[in-house]
């Protein structure tokens, strides 16, 4: 049994989980330090403790070590400064090398000795001889990763047109498939505006409500199809999932709305 909180991994979007011991006392937005496979890094607090079974731990769980002190703030706050001198120094060799890749951001571990370069490209590239030259400027163990356009979008954030911030930026661990049939079962515009993110791939959210909907329409008529009731014979013009209700259009003209359930006896 441990008790765990979830950590925002220094200043980036990627969230931890961290045990601590009895004589801790972490708060939400405490910046803490914790021990990992080459040394320490720091975190910010995003949750209250929970306590978690060791048969049912799932994540990574990092050791913490201690709410960070004056000093470490202090030390932090240099690395930071030191950051925007390595992302020009990174910006220099990549031009200097003429390599198709964009900088997207940077991370220092606390105790600087591992520097990681985000970066995208449209085309696969070959950075080992880039890794070198900036191992040898800064000394440090240096990591390059390549990112997509929907990790780019979780980096930088922003205001999708729900009105609400970036799902993938705001609690989205990993990105699940979404395809555009889950647009199709819940009858929504096959518009790319209306249905794509602000990372111009089809919306995240699209998933979340897929399996209720798939459910809800089970047995339903599709737009088009020819249902037979106790009035005769009407076609299918709309179907309201949530509400399982479908609209019917008769040869006469006359459009009603039943209730599939209570109402409708079989469709062709």
């Amino acid at each position: 049994m441990k008790r765990v909180v979830q950590a925002r991994l220094r200043d980036s979007s990627q969230t931890i989980n961290c045990s601590f011991s009895d004589n801790i006392f972490p708060k939400i937005d405490d910046i803490v330090i914790f021990k990992e496979d080459r040394g320490f890094d720091y975190a910010q607090i995003l949750s209250e403790p929970h306590i978690v079974l060791k048969d049912k731990i799932e994540d990574v769980i990092y050791e913490m070590v201690r709410i960070a002190t004056p000093r470490d703030l202090e030390e932090i706050n240099n690395n930071r400064q030191k950051l925007k001198e390595a992302q020009d120094i990174f910006v220099q060799k990549v031009t200097e090398k003429k390599i198709n890749m964009k900088l997207i951001d940077a991370e220092v571990s606390f105790d600087g000795s591992k520097i990681i370069f985000y970066f995208s490209s449209d085309d696969r590239v070959d950075f080992r001889d880039l890794v070198k030259d900036l191992a040898k400027v800064f000394k440090a163990r240096i990591e390059l990763k390549q990112i997509g356009v929907r990790d780019e979008a979780k980096h930088f954030g922003g205001v999708s047109y729900c009105g609400r911030e970036l799902c993938c930026r705001k609690f989205l661990k990993n990105f699940e498939p979404v395809t555009i049939k889950m647009a199709k079962d819940q009858n929504l515009p096959l518009n790319p505006s209306k249905i794509s993110g602000l990372c111009g791939r089809l919306l995240c959210c699209l998933s979340y409500e897929h399996c209720a909907y798939k459910e809800l329409s089970k047995g339903l008529p599709r737009i088009g199809n020819t249902v037979t009731t106790k009035e005769g014979k009407g076609k299918v013009i709309n179907v309201d999932i949530l509400k399982r209700k479908v609209s019917l259009q008769f040869e006469d003209g006359r459009v009603i709305e039943i209730d599939y359930n209570n109402q409708l006896n079989n469709y062709t």
